[in-house]
């Protein structure tokens, strides 16, 4: 194996199939959850159904790929979190969700290769300071609209935060992350709570804080909040290391704009994250709300679904009763009632074992090219 290969940490036998399939993997860009993240060049090649080529000059993609090795990774991300999040991923479709572009399993390692995006909300807050209220209504509205698709599935994104809104060469918002996403249904959609304590410190919800039974949509939507206020303030609402203050400061709503930008900002803004930053989750304004609210439509250009956001919206409902019945009849066949649904974990689907190319399990492959349309972590925006 050549020094490069060891530095990428790629298998020969992997890089080669890969490369047949368009796919050339060249240099490190750091460590996701639990996995590296490589800059990926994928060659589309112009060909007629045939396999003879169209005469037009080859395309070729930025990806990123993540790849995660289950031998390496730790046996709770394997077995709870690992399916879930590939379940999630092989399912979704959203213009404002991060393009997957395919998904291979090859033995004990997933190359999981996606969009590659220009930078992330964070990085953009640092350099270039609070974002305008307009900038920032597009980009909290591309969010908004990507959760509630998830929320719409029965998926719940559960690790919301700046880092993990990517900024794309558009200018345009897409979410991205899906390590601790989950369906949080049960056969008949009913909603079931949660208890892992995951995410980031900082965007977490005080029911996740202090460690209680909470509602995932409704927590989601909290971290929507903190990303607002966080977007046109380069501060965040709360920061503390100690969690019992930080969650006495959630819930005492110990919040408010810096003075540099109190002043510029609309009373609709304001008033959209105060609903979201409600520390009652019965309270708090979930996706339906935000989306409609009068700071969105202070811009009647982002009033309306456009014909993509809305197509992706029907489809979420119909995964959701295709999950949902595929979990009643995993439930009816296991001698299971209805009160013990929740007991049910889902495997990954049944989909990720379609087709096997040379030792690669394909777990979901992109027909097109995508285009526009229970750890805690500290946030590295300051007071």
């Amino acid at each position: 194996m050549s020094t490069a290969r060891k530095e990428l940490q790629i298998k020969e036998s992997e890089d080669e199939v890969l490369l047949k399939k368009g796919y050339k993997i060249i240099k490190k860009l750091g460590e996701g959850s639990y996995a590296p993240v490589y800059f990926t060049e994928y060659t589309i090649k112009n060909e007629t159904a045939r396999g003879k080529s169209t005469g037009e000059k080859e395309t070729v993609l930025k990806l990123a790929c993540k790849i995660i090795d289950t031998k390496r990774a730790p046996k709770d991300y394997v077995k709870k979190f690992l399916p879930r999040e590939l379940d999630v991923m092989t399912r979704m479709n959203h213009p404002h969700i991060v393009h997957i572009q395919s998904i291979f399993q090859r033995k004990s390692r997933y190359f999981i290769f996606m969009r590659m995006e220009h930078t992330d909300l964070l990085d953009c807050i640092l350099e270039n300071g609070p974002i305008s209220e307009g900038r920032a209504r597009l980009w909290f509205r591309q969010l908004v609209l990507a959760v509630q698709y998830l929320h719409e599935m029965g998926v719940a994104h559960r690790d919301l935060k700046c880092e993990n809104c990517l900024i794309s060469f558009n200018n345009n918002l897409k979410l991205a992350d899906f390590s601790f996403a989950r369906y949080v249904i049960d056969g008949h959609g009913k909603k079931l709570t949660s208890s892992t304590y995951c995410g980031s410190l900082n965007y977490a919800a005080p029911e996740v804080l202090k460690g209680t039974v909470y509602y995932p949509k409704n927590s989601d939507c909290w971290s929507i909040g903190v990303i607002l206020f966080a977007m046109v303030n380069k501060a965040m609402p709360f920061e503390d290391k100690n969690v019992k203050n930080l969650v006495d400061q959630q819930l005492n709503k110990k919040w408010k704009f810096r003075a540099k930008v109190v002043d510029y900002l609309s009373p609709e803004i304001k008033t959209l994250t105060e609903h979201l930053l409600e520390p009652d989750p019965l309270k708090r304004w979930l996706t339906d709300q935000a989306i409609d609210s009068d700071w969105i439509r202070l811009d009647p250009r982002l009033i309306s679904l456009t014909v993509d956001e809305q197509t992706c919206l029907v489809q979420a409902r119909q995964l959701k009763e295709i999950y949902m019945e595929k979990l009643r009849k995993k439930t009816k066949f296991e001698g299971g009632v209805t009160g013990e649904t929740n007991k049910v974990r889902v495997e990954a689907p049944a989909e990720k074992t379609e087709q096997e190319e040379d030792g690669f399990k394909v777990l979901k492959r992109s027909l097109t090219r995508g285009g526009e349309g229970s750890k805690i972590y500290q946030s590295r925006l300051r007071v």
